[in-house]
C-alpha cells in the first residue's frame, strides 16, 4: 500500500509541480520543532536535526540542500528586516560606540586569535587567515532566533550582541575585498576605476535607499493603505525587503544589511506595526527553512573522512573564540553571567562563514576539500549551539518560570478603561475609577501578581502589553482611556508608541520613571504623564514645612509653586531647551522665593547655587 502511494505520488510529480519534498519539510518540522521543544532542546535543534534527517546525509529524501539553503536566506535577511523595524534611526546612533567599538574589537581579536590557530593547526597563514575570519561571523540566525524566543533582543545585553552581528554583517565586505588582493596573481590586473568602482558602489546603494526610504516609502505605503486591500500592502512589505537586499547584493553588500537598513528607515512609520504583522508569517517560515537547510548541509560522509581534523577544530576554534569573547566582554565591564552567556551564545561559525568560503574557493585560495572541511566545521559548530546553551543553563541562576494556574488569559475584553500593569502605582490608580464604578478591565504579565490580587476581589488578565494582539484582545480598540502603569521604562514606551500608532482616538495616561522619559511619553502621544516619585516626593517635602509650622494655606502656596515652576521648566525642555541653559528660570525662581521670604539674595550668589545645582545630574 505504502508503495502505491509514493508511486502515485512520483507519477503526479512527473506532470507538475513535486510536492514530495514540501509536504516532507512541513512535517518534519511541525513534528521535529514542537518534541525538540518540550524535551527542553529548543527549535533551533528541532529544525536542524529534522533537516539532517531529510538530507544526503539522513534518507536522502532532498538531495540539493545547497538550492534551499539560498532560498532560506531570505528568512534571514526578513529576521534583520524585523529587527530594523524595531531600531529607530535615534536608538540606532545610540548604538554607534557598541557597533563600531566593542562590535569591532571583538571581530578584530577573536579574527586574531583564530588565524593563529589555523596556524598551529598547520594550513597556510593566508588558509589560516579565511578560516579564522569566516568563523568569526557569528550565526545571525541562531543569535537572533534565541534571543527573540527569550525576548530579549530588547535588553542591554541583547542590544550589545545585536550590534557585534551588525558589524559583522558589515566586515563581511571588506574580507570579500581582501580575499580577491589574496588571491594568486589577483591583487595586480584591478584597474584603479574597478577598484573605485568598488567602492563607490555600495556608499550608493546605502544613499539611494535612504534617499528612497525617506522620501518615497511612507507615501507610497499611505497611498496603497487608501486601497484597503490586506494583500496588496503585504506585497508591498515584501517588495521593500527583496528590493532593498537584491539593492545591496548587487552592490556588494550583504542582503540581510540592506533589508535591515529598509527597517531602519520604516521604523518612524506609522505603517511600522502592519508591516512587521505582514512580514513575521513568511519570516518564521523561512527562517525555519534555513535551520532545516543549514541541516541538510551536514555531509556526514565528510566529516567521517576527515573527523579528526573536524573535531580538533570544532574544539579550538568555539574554545578560543567563546574565550576571547568571554575576555572582551569582562575587560569592557561587562559581569560574569552576561559575559558567560554572549560567549557560549556567539561562540559558534555563522551563515557568512559559507559565502567568505565560496568566495576563496573561486579566488583559488583554498581547494575544494578544504572548502568542505571549513564549512562542516563551521555547520557541526552551529549544531552543538543549543547543546551548549542547554548546558548554560546548569551555571547560570534559572530564573522560574510562571505558572498559569488559576490564572485566565485577557480575551474579548471590553472594558471602558484598560489598566496595563497592577503593581503598587497600577493598584492605587484604579481605586478611584473602581469607586466610580466605572468599567474598568486590567492586564499584566506576572502571574504570582494576578493570583494575589484575585485573593483580595480584583480580577486581574494575564497579557503583555507590549504585544499587538493581546492590546486587540484586551479590548484597546474600543476603550475610551488606556492606562499605562508598568514599573519598567522601555515597556511602557513601547505600549505607548503601539497605541498611538494603532488606536490613535484612545485617551493615555502613562507612569514615567524621570524627567526625561516624561518627555519620551509626551512625544510618543501620551495625553497625561505622571513622574512615579514626583508628587509624593512634593506631598512629603509639604508636609515636612507643615511640622516646621508652616500653616496650611502657606505649605499649599509653596508645594503649589514648585509645583508650577517644574511645569515651566518641563515645558521648556519639551520645547527643546537645553536643560544646561534654564539656569536663569531657576535663578529668577530662586530669587522671587527669596524675596517673599523677606531674604536678599546676591545675584552672583544665586548664580553660583544654580550652576552646582544643575551641574551633576538631570533632576527626576
Amino acid at each position: 500500500m505504502a508503495s502505491e502511494v509514493v508511486g502515485h505520488a512520483a507519477e503526479a510529480a512527473a506532470h507538475g509541480v513535486d510536492l514530495i519534498p514540501v509536504v516532507a519539510l512541513l512535517g518534519a518540522a511541525v513534528i521535529a520543532v514542537p518534541l525538540f521543544k518540550r524535551i527542553g532542546l529548543g527549535s533551533v535543534l528541532g529544525y536542524l536535526a529534522a533537516g539532517l534527517l531529510l538530507g544526503p546525509s539522513g534518507i536522502g529524501l532532498i538531495r540539493d540542500p545547497e538550492s534551499i539553503l539560498t532560498t532560506a536566506e531570505l528568512g534571514v535577511v526578513m529576521f534583520l528586516f524585523i529587527i530594523g523595524l524595531e531600531m529607530e534611526p535615534s536608538k540606532l546612533w545610540a548604538l554607534r560606540k557598541q557597533i563600531f567599538g566593542l562590535g569591532v574589537i571583538q571581530v578584530a581579536g577573536c579574527g586574531a586569535l583564530l588565524t593563529g590557530v589555523g596556524v598551529l593547526l598547520g594550513f597556510a597563514p593566508v588558509v589560516a587567515f579565511i578560516f579564522g575570519m569566516g568563523f568569526v561571523m557569528t550565526s545571525t540566525a541562531i543569535v537572533m532566533q534565541i534571543l527573540g524566543e527569550r525576548g530579549e533582543l530588547a535588553t542591554d545585553s541583547g542590544q550589545r550582541m545585536v550590534s557585534i552581528l551588525l558589524l559583522e554583517d558589515l566586515a563581511i565586505v571588506p574580507l570579500l575585498a581582501i580575499v580577491a588582493i589574496l588571491a594568486p596573481g589577483g591583487g595586480g590586473e584591478v584597474d584603479m576605476v574597478t577598484r573605485l568602482l568598488s567602492i563607490a558602489a555600495p556608499i550608493g546603494a546605502v544613499l539611494l535607499l535612504i534617499f528612497i526610504g525617506q522620501r518615497i516609502m511612507n507615501p507610497f505605503f499611505a497611498l496603497l493603505a487608501s486601497s484597503k486591500l490586506r494583500e496588496v500592502m503585504t506585497a508591498a512589505a515584501l517588495l521593500v525587503i527583496f528590493g532593498a537586499a537584491l539593492l545591496f547584493q548587487a552592490s556588494g553588500l550583504s542582503m540581510a544589511m540592506g533589508a535591515f537598513l529598509a527597517g531602519v528607515l520604516l521604523s518612524t512609520s506609522t505603517f511600522r506595526h502592519q508591516l512587521e504583522a505582514d512580514v513575521e508569517p513568511f519570516r518564521g517560515i523561512l527562517l525555519g527553512l534555513f535551520f532545516l537547510a543549514v541541516g541538510m548541509s551536514l555531509d556526514l560522509g565528510i566529516v567521517g573522512d576527515n573527523w579528526q581534523i573536524i573535531a580538533v577544530s570544532v574544539v579550538a576554534y568555539m574554545g578560543v573564540k567563546a574565550a576571547g569573547i568571554y575576555v572582551i566582554a569582562r575587560l569592557l565591564k561587562a559581569s560574569h553571567a552576561v559575559a558567560l552567556e554572549r560567549a557560549v551564545l556567539m561562540g559558534q561559525g555563522g551563515e557568512f562563514a559559507f559565502v567568505l568560503y565560496t568566495t576563496a574557493v573561486s579566488a583559488g585560495i583554498i581547494d575544494g576539500p578544504t572548502n568542505a572541511i571549513f564549512t562542516a566545521t563551521v555547520i557541526v559548530s552551529m549544531v552543538l549551539t543549543p547543546f551548549f546553551i542547554i548546558g548554560l543553563r546548569f551555571v547560570m541562576p534559572k530564573a522560574a518560570e510562571q505558572s498559569m494556574e488559576g490564572v485566565e488569559a485577557a480575551d474579548g475584553l471590553s472594558g471602558r478603561i484598560l489598566i496595563i500593569g497592577f503593581g503598587r502605582f497600577g493598584q492605587i490608580a484604579s481605586q478611584p475609577l473602581l469607586a466610580m464604578r466605572h468599567s474598568v478591565s486590567i492586564i499584566d504579565n506576572d502571574t504570582e501578581m494576578i493570583r494575589a490580587a484575585a485573593q483580595i476581589g480584583f480580577k486581574v488578565y494575564y497579557g503583555d502589553g507590549t504585544r499587538l494582539d493581546i492590546l486587540h484582545a484586551a479590548g484597546a480598540n474600543t476603550a475610551d482611556l488606556i492606562l499605562i502603569c508598568t514599573d519598567r521604562k522601555e515597556q511602557t514606551t513601547r505600549i505607548a508608541e503601539l497605541v498611538r500608532d494603532e488606536f490613535p482616538l484612545v485617551r493615555v495616561m502613562a507612569r514615567a520613571f524621570d524627567r526625561g522619559h516624561a518627555i519620551e511619553l509626551v512625544t510618543a502621544g501620551v495625553e497625561y504623564q505622571v513622574r512615579e516619585t514626583f508628587e509624593s516626593a512634593l506631598s512629603f517635602g509639604g508636609e515636612a514645612i507643615r511640622m516646621l509650622g508652616a500653616g496650611e494655606e502657606e505649605a499649599a502656596e509653596i508645594v503649589e509653586g514648585v509645583r508650577e515652576r517644574d511645569r515651566q521648566r518641563f515645558e521648556l525642555q519639551l520645547a527643546g531647551e537645553d536643560w544646561r541653559g534654564l539656569g536663569r528660570l531657576l535663578l529668577s525662581n530662586a530669587q522671587e522665593q527669596a524675596r517673599e521670604g523677606g531674604v536678599t539674595v546676591a545675584e552672583e550668589a544665586a548664580e553660583d547655587a544654580v550652576a552646582k545645582s544643575t551641574q551633576p545630574k538631570q533632576p527626576v
